[in-house]
């Protein structure tokens, strides 16, 4: 029952958990077709909702526009190539119970891609910045028997260090796992929400959001210290790069994080979001930043930086406010957060044994996580590639740049440096407080309002699906249900709630 250090796989990447989703439809019959629907950013959060608007949606086809300010769709989901391999850079890992994404590539015929046992069967090490304070057996095989038996004396090792804590910590995973597991119940006994306190009253999970993570394990759960302070906070600091000081909510979706099974999109996550606006009879614009939104008594018009001007009945704000330059006319109020800033640096070299206090390369963990420590420089580092003993690329995260000397102290070969600094989710704090869904009261929506609970592709997803039904509901007049012909649809949806 204690938890495999096989589990923490999905540390090697900002990982975006997920959960299930079984297909439903819904019937508007309130007339549209010459409604325009604008979607401003392309990501999981804008694809999603002009997908499911099409879904649920089965007598109308409003035209749909979405905005994209950068040359390609994806958002936070994205790849880069180094080396001549092209890796992730973005959100990377997903979760088996997956289930809005894992439709998404039936829809699409995307291929779902899977470690192989060598490579699900990473060593791990939690450094201090003296020494590694927990290592695992690093033995590596074509033998799958093998590797199996290496993950149970691991299992063990830390089985033995942090005992029934373990436990215990998957006890709170499942708990709250179960309640998110509410917002798949089929449609007909599930509400449309119009703020995301009352969405997450309604599943239960809004008391997570009023306490930190650590409070929450320590005066609830009961979980050793020592568990606390080395391996939560590694799956916390690599998951959303902060400490067990985050809100507990999210804690616990990072935490749900470093289950088995885990999967990526062959070829990129970002397929995803391509394919569904693809599906979707969306008319894409690339390279189009929106800079200002005015209410303008039956519509809304949208100007961007190409000086080009959209009259939208209805608005979808589907990327961060807190960092953006829309211009809102009348303004809106969000409540003010800060966007946490992760630097992730890919290098292909090879690490130097000496920075870590080792005599050879072969004596460093492959995934190097790093406990709470102002004077650590990085958080993670990651072997995503081995090519030989002596060349190998690197997936390096952290709070700060990483600079040319720095990098040159933790590797002794650097043929090739990619930087990214991802404004990647919230800083999360307790209580949280949250952005209205509509921003104006009137048809200007907010998908990542819902980021405060928890940012993850799925949570983005789920958040989309409820604003499309939300504007099904409110600007067409209906509320969403389940036609006849797909009521068992519906029904498998309560059945499969029931059965996790």
């Amino acid at each position: 029952m204690s938890m495999s250090p096989l589990k923490v796989l999905s540390l090697l990447a900002l990982f975006s958990l997920t959960f299930p989703h079984p297909s439903s439809s819904t019937t508007i019959s309130a007339a549209g077709d010459d409604a325009t629907v604008c979607i401003i950013g392309s990501g999981i959060g804008g694809s999603s909702v002009a997908h499911f608007l099409r879904q649920h949606s089965t007598n109308h086809h409003p035209k749909i526009l979405i905005f994209e300010r950068h040359a390609i769709v994806g958002g936070r989901m994205a790849t880069l190539t180094i080396g001549g391999d092209t890796f992730e850079a973005g959100g990377s890992i997903l979760h088996p119970k997956n289930y809005h994404v894992w439709n998404y590539t039936n829809l699409l015929n995307l291929t779902r891609k899977r470690p192989s046992s060598s490579e699900s069967s990473i060593s791990l090490g939690i450094w201090d910045g003296n020494g590694f304070v927990v290592k695992t057996l690093d033995v590596k095989s074509n033998w799958g028997i093998v590797n199996k038996i290496v993950s149970f004396f691991n299992g063990v090792y830390l089985f033995m260090r942090y005992g029934f804590s373990l436990v215990k910590m998957e006890g709170f995973v499942d708990e709250t796992v179960n309640k998110f597991l509410k917002y798949y119940e089929g449609v007909e006994t599930r509400p449309v929400f119009e703020s995301v306190e009352e969405m997450l009253k309604w599943a239960g999970l809004f008391n997570l959001t009023s306490k930190t993570l650590k409070e929450e394990l320590v005066d609830s759960v009961k979980l050793a210290p020592l568990l606390i302070k080395e391996l939560v906070t590694v799956i916390t600091r690599i998951n959303y790069g902060q400490s067990v000081n985050i809100s507990s909510l999210a804690g616990a979706v990072s935490l749900a994080g470093s289950g088995g099974g885990l999967w990526a999109v062959g070829g990129g996550n970002w397929q995803m979001a391509a394919g569904l606006i693809n599906s979707s009879d969306v008319e894409l614009h690339l390279h189009e930043e929106i800079d200002s939104i005015s209410h303008l008594a039956e519509y809304y018009e949208l100007n961007s930086t190409e000086g080009n001007s959209y009259s939208c009945e209805v608005t979808v704000v589907a990327t961060p406010l807190d960092e953006s330059s829309i211009q809102f006319s009348p303004p809106v109020s969000v409540p003010k957060r800060r966007l946490q800033h992760t630097h992730a640096t890919f290098v292909r070299g090879l690490l130097n044994p000496v920075y870590f206090s080792l005599k050879a390369v072969s004596e460093i963990p492959e995934l190097v996580a790093t406990i709470e420590d102002p004077h650590l420089p990085f958080t993670s580092i990651s072997i995503l590639k081995r090519y030989n003993e002596t060349d190998m690329t690197y997936k390096i995260f952290s709070r700060q740049a990483m600079t040319d000397a720095l990098l040159d102290s933790i590797f002794s070969v650097r043929k090739e440096t990619i930087r990214i600094n991802w404004a990647a989710y919230p800083h999360y704090k307790a209580p949280e407080e949250f952005a209205p869904f509509i921003l104006d009261g009137q048809h200007l929506y907010y998908v990542n309002a819902f980021e405060n609970a928890a940012s993850t592709m799925e949570t983005s997803a789920v958040a989309a699906e409820n604003i499309a039904r939300l504007i099904l509901s409110r600007f067409f007049g209906k509320d969403s249900s389940c036609p006849s012909d797909l009521k068992r649809t519906c029904s498998d949806a309560e059945v499969l709630h029931s059965d996790m």
